[in-house]
Parts: C-alpha cells; sequence; structure tokens
C-alpha cells in the first residue's frame, strides 16, 4: 500500500470517527425516572377454609415476609414480582410462594390486582386477588416512600402425585412499607 492510499484510509477512519462522535453527542440524555419501585412487610393468614375444615390464626399460627420488585408502566397497570417466605407453627415448616402479578393503581392510594400464586417445591398453585390502600410518607427524603396494608384473597389448589386434591381459600392482611 502507498503512503497516499493510507492517508487517505486514515482521513476517510478519521472522517467516519468524528461523525459517529457528533452523532452520539446528538442522543438525548438519559433522565432518571421512577419507574421502579418495590415493598416489604408481613402478612398475616386469618382464616383458611381448605378440604372441608376452616382453621383460623388460633389453630395454627403463620406469617409471611413479602419482598417485590414493581415496574411501573406509563398507564395505572404495574408488574409486581414477590417472593413470599412463610413460617408456620403446626406442622413446623418454612415456604417460599412465588407471585408474580398486575396491581392497577386507583385514584386516592387505592389498587386491585391479581397474582398468580406458587409454592416452590410443592404441588400448590393458583391465584391472589388483592386490594390495597397506601399512605405517602409526609417526608419523602427517606428511602420507603410509603406504608400500605393490603387484603389478599389467596385460591390455592394442590394436586400431590397419588394423593387428594384439595382447594383452600384464605384470607391474609399484608402490611408493609413501600420504596
Amino acid at each position: 500500500m502507498t503512503k497516499a492510499k493510507k492517508l487517505r484510509s486514515a482521513a476517510a477512519l478519521l472522517w467516519v470517527a468524528s461523525i459517529l462522535i457528533l452523532l452520539g453527542g446528538a442522543a438525548p440524555a438519559a433522565h432518571a425516572q421512577d419507574k421502579i419501585g418495590g415493598h416489604i412487610g408481613f402478612v398475616i393468614p386469618w382464616v383458611t377454609h381448605s378440604g372441608g375444615q376452616t382453621t383460623s390464626i388460633a389453630d395454627n399460627f403463620a406469617i409471611g415476609f413479602p419482598i417485590g420488585i414493581t415496574f411501573k408502566g406509563k398507564g395505572r397497570m404495574n408488574l409486581d414480582l414477590e417472593m413470599v417466605p412463610s413460617v408456620s407453627g403446626h406442622p413446623r415448616e418454612v415456604t417460599l410462594t412465588v407471585d408474580p402479578g398486575l396491581v392497577w393503581s386507583l385514584d386516592h392510594g387505592v389498587g386491585v390486582g391479581l397474582r398468580a400464586a406458587f409454592d416452590v417445591n410443592s404441588s400448590r398453585f393458583g391465584f391472589i386477588p388483592l386490594v390495597n390502600k397506601s399512605w405517602k410518607f409526609k417526608n419523602q427524603d427517606g428511602f420507603f416512600k410509603s406504608y400500605f396494608v393490603e387484603a389478599d384473597l389467596p385460591v390455592k389448589f394442590n394436586r400431590p402425585t397419588g394423593g387428594p386434591s384439595t382447594n383452600s381459600v384464605t384470607f391474609a392482611t399484608h402490611f408493609g412499607l413501600g420504596f
């Protein structure tokens, strides 16, 4: 390659690099947006009807500790990915429920939603309709932005291999902090 061709190649490369740098500088700046949030809290199942029997928290104390990440859309719909480790008394066991869902924001801090529910290492699955009410903290400078209470109605289907199929319905309340 002659010296003139090398010079033209270098000039062309410099020209292309300059154009790419200018175009890159013309791209709109990225702005941080409050499109991801989440929550932590605890949930108490008060009453459960399963297999023809009704039990309450007095019969078997259980508590769960929901942790969730929320992806907020442009409208009122939000995708909420939640996991709930739970501890129960009889039999003493620790379980994990993965329950992704959609929550629609209504006016005055009210939301309604529907989650799918999958119990890990279990044959139980179902859905969870919910209604929640949140209140914003007056001081928005902290990590937590709101607190809330939620009414849940988990409906679960248990289909064990070789065992009897049962369905359960539970009334539970979820208390937590949103960020």
